[in-house]
């Protein structure tokens, strides 16, 4: 019999979608029913590398996580990587199959459907529920023709859905009200409930709006789910870098990252566990001068080097980091960020640029090469060379790679890091490079920083360069499983468990 299925819909981009799927597989998964998530379709350029070696959205690979189960390219059939100009390279079942324009979709509907449809039914053969998340909002007018995420996936499920809205942001009774308004009678009869996200405040001086809403749209409210301050779990869009900037407090800081905001930054939740570190302040930032007295500045991770890069230039950051370079203060390049730090960038296909041959900041010796196939792998990998980063050590540490640009060394320079695996198969082989003064670091390497011995090995090396103290009060050990259940604790504290239970079909009790 074919799992039972519960949707997630939103009433716009960015009202916490994810981490409500995340809470309810959580809240599922304690139970002990064997559930997954889906998202037919995702853009984003955060990302993560299943066990075998698939690119899907980093959501649904928390979302798996929380769940108690490995990540596989079903749970993300489709995944959009905005690239500018209106195009993303297309992510299907985890590999690149080409680059899409918007409106280009119309050709290939049919052969998404039937990608999203094939995928649903495989996880519904093996789980017992499927908790399913939907992108923006359902009544995009000038998309819905194109539906492959929303009501589309709803009506192939055969699943209840649940409206959730952001009060944060204000509005939110009005959002109810357009959304169920603009939906078409078959798909008002499919939402099942409301659920109001991110309510700050009494929840008693919100009752006469829950009373009028209910009313009004004549469909449940599941319940009103408070902000979560200081929620340690990826954030999925670059929106969220803007409620970032408030979480830490800089005037307590003792020491300031700067992680460089470039327009196509991708995969910025890298720098999250270093966020919640005492006595850290982490800013991204978009300016020179932002740069002033950072104690370590990060170039990330970009979807599109070249362009990036360029942007570095016009805005006038990479005058900036040629200095602290020239200073010995520390720089670290992640992926694309590390690309940028090196002699030149190679492209002769055109496979990320029109440009063949793009000089780099040229303070790492390293060229990078673009090939038209994309590694995506899970990296075991230990410290190579000392550096700021870390002391070289015999502990390992894991980490993902997803990039179609390698860089490959000039000479005989230092790899800060030894792989000792790809997707579980042994290897031998070296990653990054160091700059002769030691203050320059780049890495192919994302999700270092949760590796929680590397991250306070960094911190320390930071603060010593300043004869700074470790913090009075260390960040307690952290653990993700602790993290889901407190969101999920707070979820169901919340919310109308009985009607959950009712939509879902099974008992939470």
């Amino acid at each position: 019999m074919p799992a039972c299925t519960l949707m997630v819909q939103g009433t716009a981009s960015s009202v916490g979608k994810s981490i409500f799927v995340t809470a309810l597989c959580r809240i599922f998964r304690q139970r002990g029913i064997r559930v997954a998530p889906f998202k037919a379709q995702n853009m984003s350029l955060n990302s993560f590398v299943t066990p075998d070696g698939k690119e899907i959205g980093r959501a649904q690979a928390v979302q798996a996580e929380a769940s108690g189960i490995a990540p596989t390219a079903e749970m993300n059939p489709i995944l959009l990587k905005p690239e500018g100009g209106g195009r993303s390279q297309i992510v299907m079942l985890g590999k690149p199959v080409g680059t899409l324009k918007f409106g280009d979709d119309d050709d290939r509907l049919s052969e998404l459907r039937a990608v999203v449809a094939q995928s649903l039914a495989r996880l519904r053969e093996n789980y017992e529920l499927i908790v399913i998340e939907g992108a923006g909002s359902p009544v995009e007018i000038n998309l819905k023709a194109r539906d492959v995420v929303n009501m589309h996936v709803a009506r192939l499920a055969d699943a209840p859905v649940i409206m959730l809205g952001d009060i944060d942001r204000g509005g939110v009774f009005a959002q109810f009200v357009g959304t169920i308004e603009l939906l078409e009678p078959d798909e008002r009869a499919r939402v099942a409930a409301l659920a109001i996200n991110k309510f700050r405040g009494d929840i008693g001086l919100l009752q006469s709006g829950l009373d009028f809403i209910v009313r009004r749209v004549n469909t449940p409210m599941l319940g009103v789910i408070p902000f979560i301050e200081r929620l340690r779990i990826a954030d999925e869009d670059a929106v969220a870098i803007e409620e970032r900037r408030y979480r830490t407090d800089a005037s307590s800081a003792e020491l300031r990252i700067a992680i460089v905001r470039y327009p196509r930054i991708s995969n910025f939740d890298d720098f999250q566990p270093l966020e919640h570190e005492p006595g850290v302040d982490v800013r991204f930032v978009d300016a020179p001068h932002e740069l002033a007295n950072a104690d370590l500045v990060i170039l990330p991770g970009s979807k599109s080097t070249v362009a990036d890069l360029e942007w570095l230039r016009q805005s006038g950051i990479d005058r900036v980091v040629l200095e602290r370079a020239r200073r010995g203060d520390p720089i670290l390049g992640v992926c694309g960020g590390y690309q940028m730090l090196g002699k030149s960038i190679e492209d002769p296909d055109g496979v990320e640029s029109p440009r063949p041959s793009t000089p780099g900041l040229g303070l790492l010796p390293v060229c990078t090469r673009f090939a038209r196939d994309k590694l995506t792998a899970q990296v075991r990998a230990r410290v190579n060379q000392d550096c700021f980063v870390a002391h070289a050590s015999s502990e390992e540490l894991s980490a993902y790679e997803i990039h179609m640009g390698r860089a490959e060394p000039i000479g005989d320079s230092a790899a800060p890091f030894e792989i000792l695996s790809h997707n579980r198969q042994a290897e031998s082989a070296f990653d990054g490079a160091i700059s002769e003064n030691r203050a320059v670091v780049g890495t192919s390497l994302h999700g270092l920083f949760e590796n929680d011995w590397l991250r306070a090995s960094m911190l320390r090396s930071l603060r010593g360069r300043r004869d700074l103290a470790d913090p009075v009060v260390a960040a307690p050990p952290f653990s993700r499983e602790n993290e889901y259940d407190r969101l999920a604790a707070i979820v169901r504290e919340n919310i109308d468990l009985g009607l959950l239970e009712r939509l879902a079909g099974f008992a939470l009790s």
